[in-house]
């Protein structure tokens, strides 16, 4: 079998110049470690520096022989993949939790992690996820935004009631649900000098988080109205207790629906698949899978309880999953669940929400939760 060296960084990889090979990069902020499988061995490894060109064309170099190559998904992104890409490369991003690991794990190293991903992806033990676009991605960024400052000042109205707990002092009226009256009541409340520095400093900090909001609530208004999103986000929205936010972050991040096979994949991939355990005759549903972005998952858990607050139908059906699992959370889950895959559905059909009519779990959209290979290819 004939051989011969390719350098690439810092190392050469002796590759068999008839058979195909796999890349397994290890992607850091400044460094970038790589290795070559071909016939489940390691033919060579290196590490380079993050730069995306070196690294697209130290591998282009091998561009008739690659099959894939993959590195696990982390907070350096995609662009180096989105490169690969337009260079014609086939890449592939890893999910690092659906990655197999041995139970006794010896070594750890940039290098052995690299070379393991490259012989799992020869192997086909891999399971890739959807690379955004730069457009879905700095969509869903804004949204996320708004999340964080959400949660952001959260913390501080928190951080606001703790102080007051810690020295005794009585909440003024209104602070419950933080009206305008009652956050004034807390500028002019009397304290010590070193109190007033305390309070006035988190009063500040929670007037610039509101004002911050506020300025991205109107960005994602004008991101609303975009033709790119502007149908779907307008769809979801027709759908009983689902608002505007809800519908934006659905329709961000749950980006080209269609490549989702069917309903169990999408509850996964939004955090709202059970666990279950199953061993001999005995089966039982676990707590959920620990997946998808949270925010998301607990928006759709809010707008099921609107849901099953305003539809006569998801009402029944709601008692009825109350009464066969006993617990109004497991039911309310499974309220989320279904309503997750009503506007995935509608999203892939392109079709408004209609209400039920034959019976109290059902909708026009119930028999949809699977899309045809065609639909999915259409997506793409």
């Amino acid at each position: 079998m004939r051989k011969y060296s390719v350098r690439g960084g810092n190392g050469k990889a002796l590759v068999a110049k008839d058979g195909k090979i796999y890349v397994g990069l290890d992607v850091h902020k400044k460094t970038v470690s790589v290795a070559v499988a071909q016939g489940g061995v390691i033919v060579g490894t290196w590490t380079t520096p993050m730069d995306v060109a070196g690294v697209v064309a130290a591998l282009s170099a091998w561009a008739g022989q690659v099959a894939l190559i993959v590195y696990e998904a982390g907070p350096t992104g995609y662009g180096l993949a989105r490169a690969l890409r337009r260079a014609g490369l086939p890449v592939a991003v890893v999910a690092p939790g659906k990655t197999p690991r041995p139970a006794n794990r010896g070594a750890k190293s940039d290098r052995l992690d690299c070379g393991e991903l490259a012989v799992l992806a020869e192997k086909g033990l891999l399971r890739a996820v959807a690379v955004p676009t730069e457009q879905e991605e700095a969509d869903r960024q804004v949204v996320r935004l708004r999340h964080e400052l959400t949660n952001k000042q959260r913390r501080v109205k928190q951080q606001i009631k703790s102080l007051l707990l810690q020295y005794g002092l009585a909440e003024p009226p209104g602070l419950k649900d933080w009206t305008k009256e009652g956050v004034a009541a807390l500028r002019t409340c009397a304290l010590g000098q070193q109190l007033r520095l305390v309070l006035d400093t988190l009063l500040g900090e929670l007037d610039q988080l509101l004002a911050l909001r506020a300025q991205v609530d109107q960005a994602l208004a004008r991101q609303a109205r975009e033709r790119r999103l502007a149908a779907g986000v307008r769809r979801l929205d027709g759908h009983p207790g689902v608002g505007p936010l809800t519908a934006m972050t659905f329709a961000t991040e749950v980006y080209r629906p269609r490549r989702f096979a069917n309903g169990r994949q999408l509850s996964s991939y939004v955090g709202l698949a059970p666990r279950v355990v199953q061993s001999g005759e005995t089966r039982r549903g676990g707590p959920l899978i620990p997946a998808g972005r949270g925010r998301l998952r607990a928006l759709l858990v809010e707008a099921a309880w609107r849901w099953v607050a305003t539809d006569p139908a998801a009402a029944a059906t709601y008692g009825r999953l109350r009464r066969n699992t006993g617990r109004g959370q497991k039911a309310i889950i499974g309220m989320a669940r279904r309503l997750a895959v009503h506007l995935w559905v509608m999203l892939c059909r392109r079709q408004d929400y209609r209400p039920a009519t034959a019976g109290p779990s059902d909708t026009v959209l119930a028999r949809s939760g699977r899309t045809s290979e065609n639909e999915r290819n259409g997506s793409k």
